[in-house]
């Protein structure tokens, strides 16, 4: 198999799953994870890369299955949207009480709590060094979180995204399901597409592709992953599109 370069990459977008803040717990947020993976990614803020940060509601709330129970899909999504920015707001907490300088924005404007999303001050934001936490989704029901990480990568000019989730990276098929499971080393955007792998959703996978963005998809119970991934080493999974020509 040819070797694929991997970072170290001047700006990345981290991606995390509601699910992963809610530790031990049912759902809700469980203050030591949430501690343990400000720390984590402090760490790999001190190596001198440009972060922002999005993050899911699912241990708060998730739209589709409020939507499956009979309530309204745009509603349901809007309140998941919400549920992503308390999520912010504790993981902004954790990473200012451990020194990060951050700032949050949001795509529904609460400007009591968060800067509304602009491009050109996010960019300002982590030339500065601040670390950005983007919440809020991207606004508009009908989109995960995921497709919200690719559009704010592109619009920030990031280089990466990683995806930190509770699996070791992108397999062939569910792990938990079969023992034989086969785990990529890398992948081509446009393989993942046709082979319906869901570790992100398709919108997000096609936008990454259209863009040249690369995604990193590694296990973040090991928080040390988050700075291994973000610096380069060969962690997780690679989805790319290989350069033309």
């Amino acid at each position: 198999m040819t070797h694929v370069a991997r970072g170290p990459w001047q700006t990345v977008i981290i991606k995390l799953s509601g699910e992963i803040l809610r530790g031990p717990q049912e759902h809700g947020i469980h203050r030591p994870t949430v501690q343990g993976i400000a720390a984590a990614i402090k760490r790999a803020a001190e190596t001198g890369i440009r972060i922002g940060l999005v993050v899911g509601g699912g241990n708060i709330w998730r739209g589709s299955e409020a939507a499956e129970d009979g309530m309204d899909r745009a509603t349901a999504d809007y309140a998941g949207m919400l549920a992503t920015v308390i999520n912010a707001i504790a993981l902004q907490d954790a990473l200012e009480r451990d020194g990060v300088d951050t700032r949050l924005q949001t795509a529904i404007e609460m400007r009591e709590v968060a800067e509304p999303f602009i491009r050109r001050r996010a960019i300002r934001h982590l030339e500065k060094g601040r670390l950005v936490l983007f919440a809020a989704g991207s606004g508009n029901p009908f989109f995960t979180t995921d497709t919200a990480a690719v559009l704010r990568a592109t619009e920030i000019g990031a280089h990466a995204i990683l995806k930190a989730t509770n699996v070791a990276g992108i397999y062939d098929k569910d792990p938990q399901l079969h023992p034989d499971a086969k785990l990529f080393d890398t992948i081509l955007h446009h393989e993942a597409l046709s082979m319906g792998l869901r570790v992100m959703d398709p919108t997000a996978f096609a936008l990454a592709m259209e863009n040249n963005l690369p995604i990193v998809v590694f296990d973040v119970s090991d928080p040390e992953n988050i700075a291994r991934a973000a610096t380069g080493e060969d962690v997780g999974t690679l989805v790319y599109t290989p350069p033309k020509g």
